[in-house]
């Protein structure tokens, strides 16, 4: 994972939890603003996401958080 993506779903993810708690879920889209403006970021993201951790469609923000400072 390159080192821009992981920054970004850190931030993502701690934002989140600060707003809503730890339970709050999040989908690699979140990373992303509707507007398509970086798909080589998106797909990586998305590999990482389906491929790599087969993860569903919506998971906990604190694990997403997790895998990506474990290196994953």
């Amino acid at each position: 994972m390159t080192p821009i993506l992981k920054s970004k779903i850190i931030e993502v993810c701690d934002k989140k939890i600060a707003a809503k708690g730890e339970g709050v879920g999040v989908s690699f889209y979140a990373f992303f603003k509707n507007k398509n403006d970086d798909p080589n970021l998106l797909m990586e993201a998305a590999e990482w996401w389906i491929r790599t951790h087969q993860l569903d469609h919506f998971e906990k923000a604190m694990k997403v958080k997790t895998l990506v400072q474990a290196g994953g």
